[in-house]
């Protein structure tokens, strides 16, 4: 248990506000690439969410700037917001990768690791919640971390049936190239998660 004195809501809201934005990008990238229909459309909705997700990073940024009292270190406060934001940002950008290379039939694993994703963001909006409720973080960062090892073996699989069974060299570079995006993106998430278990080992 811990708690930040004097505790600012504002803050604990946009960071609500930002894991949201996150949490929507990643169930429409599952939905996107488990059903392709609509592609542009759809990539246009992730790309608002995706909006979203920086104008709440900028105000949690602008916030911090205004603000002599903080509930946490400054620098995480800055860390937290950047690398939640990262994870939107490589969300976004699997999502654009399917209409740049026109990709209309994603594999199945792409769409597996974006499962992994949206596991791994209701974890970070889970642990993030419970900075301002004093509640037990480390449960969350400890799963978000489990999913990483999750998603490494799915990519690692995925690449290497790539390589055996493609025979369109071009095909095979985009393909190649989504599972990284979509690897990551797990990667930034993990990135979050270890900013999360220094706020709280710091606090302790």
């Amino acid at each position: 248990m811990f708690s930040f004195l004097p505790r600012e809501t504002k803050f604990f809201d946009l960071f609500a506000e930002l894991s949201t934005s996150l949490n929507e990008g990643a169930r429409l990238l599952r939905s996107i690439l488990e059903d392709p229909c609509d592609l542009e459309k759809r990539v246009e909705q992730m790309q608002a969410i995706e909006h979203d997700g920086d104008r709440a990073t900028h105000a949690i940024i602008m916030k911090l700037n205004q603000s002599f009292i903080t509930p946490f270190d400054r620098e995480d406060i800055h860390r937290l917001a950047s690398s939640l934001d990262d994870v939107l940002d490589f969300v976004n950008t699997a999502a654009v990768r399917l209409v740049m290379y026109k990709i209309s039939q994603p594999p199945a694993a792409a769409a597996e690791l974006a499962g992994i994703i949206v596991l791994q963001g209701e974890e970070l909006a889970r642990g993030v919640s419970l900075l301002e409720k004093n509640g037990k973080v480390l449960q969350h960062c400890d799963e978000i971390n489990r999913l990483e090892d999750e998603a490494d073996n799915v990519s690692r699989k995925a690449i290497a049936y790539l390589f055996e069974h493609e025979k369109d060299p071009i095909q095979l570079i985009k393909m190649k190239e989504l599972y990284e995006v979509l690897e990551v993106a797990t990667d930034k998430a993990e990135d979050a998660a270890n900013v999360l278990e220094a706020i709280v080992l710091k606090s302790n």
